[in-house]
């Protein structure tokens, strides 16, 4: 069994533990993965994306806001190193759409405009050069988190490595090494995210 099903698994048993099992059950129903040409493109983008979050779209493309036949889909899917908060998971049409939306608005991140927002060291900072994919949106909608695949680190970063952009207060920082690693932290932490609160919203 690839990580990507292991821990689409786990989420399942954390969803009927929590009292979400008529949610994931709907969603099992309506849900597929993404289409052969839209992997392609994904792959085409970004040719180092890792197997896992392709693995991962094959079982499922997308919860946020993802229409599946005639149901729009809104389902807490992820999480991070943010204690409890989820996150959903984007289609791999809207990773596409979404290729270098960060760098027109947050570049006062990686040009290091302020000094009191952290951000890693292990984060490149030239615009020029960056070269992120971007997966995952919080419950709100993004505004306060975002999270990234990072295939242009700095000398002191990991290719691959994977970002969490946190805003008010804002900082950028490196939570995983891989994607296998930040699903694995995700397992490890026993979806955290799941909760009957996080269910009921």
């Amino acid at each position: 069994m690839n990580i990507a099903q292991k821990y689409v698994d786990g989420l399942k048993k954390a969803y009927y533990e929590n009292g979400g099992e008529k949610q994931w059950n709907n969603f099992e129903k309506v849900m597929h993965g993404a289409s052969k040409g839209d992997i392609e493109k994904l792959r085409v983008l970004y040719p180092d994306v890792p197997n896992s979050l392709l693995q991962l779209l094959e079982i499922v493309d997308g919860t946020y806001w993802r229409k599946y036949a005639e149901e729009e889909v809104t389902l807490i899917f992820l999480g991070s190193d943010v204690e409890e908060y989820p996150y959903y998971l984007l289609s791999a049409q809207q990773m596409i759409d979404t290729k270098d939306k960060f760098r027109r608005w947050g570049d006062y991140l990686i040009n290091r405009e302020f000094d009191d927002i952290p951000v890693d060291e292990g984060i490149c900072d030239d615009l020029d050069k960056l070269c992120w994919l971007h997966f995952s949106d919080c419950v709100n909608n993004g505004g306060t988190s975002q999270l990234f695949i990072d295939f242009s680190p700095s000398a002191k970063g990991k290719k691959g490595q994977i970002l969490r952009y946190l805003h008010d207060p804002d900082e950028l920082v490196i939570v995983a090494d891989s994607f296998d690693a930040y699903l694995q932290m995700i397992m490890d932490e026993e979806y955290d995210f799941i909760t009957e609160d996080t269910i009921e919203e």
